[in-house]
């Protein structure tokens, strides 16, 4: 059974910068695609960015896009998300995300299997 322990959320002022961690256990994490979501209070869960398995693919939604970077050491089964820039609009439950090798890669929530619990982050003055 794959698991997925996320971590590294917290509080930071706007402008100020976070680093998520996603280690992975239960699986060969080096072919699964990967992502990472949030979810706002009162709002749909939405994606933020997606790596394929070798880390050399990515993609990011407009709202994050130039401030934010995925990356991944499948060496050591880690997920990062760094992210620069804080805006308060990015305060949300971050989520990471894998994908079952053989499915397309996809910004879609519903073609994940694996998930992380969550780590809260606010960004506030």
């Amino acid at each position: 059974q794959v698991q997925l322990a996320d971590s590294g959320g917290g509080s930071v002022q706007p402008g100020g910068s976070l680093r998520l961690s996603c280690a992975a256990s239960g699986g060969t994490f080096s072919y699964y695609p990967m992502a990472w979501f949030r979810q706002a209070p009162g709002k749909e869960r939405e994606f933020v960015s997606r790596i394929n398995s070798r880390g050399i693919i990515t993609f990011y939604s407009d709202s994050v896009r130039g401030r934010v970077t995925i990356s991944r050491d499948n060496a050591k089964n880690m997920l990062y998300l760094r992210m620069d820039s804080l805006k308060t609009d990015d305060t949300a439950v971050y989520y990471c995300a894998g994908q079952p090798a053989g499915r397309s890669f996809t910004d879609n929530p519903f073609q994940y299997d694996y998930w992380g619990h969550g780590i809260q982050v606010t960004v506030s003055s």
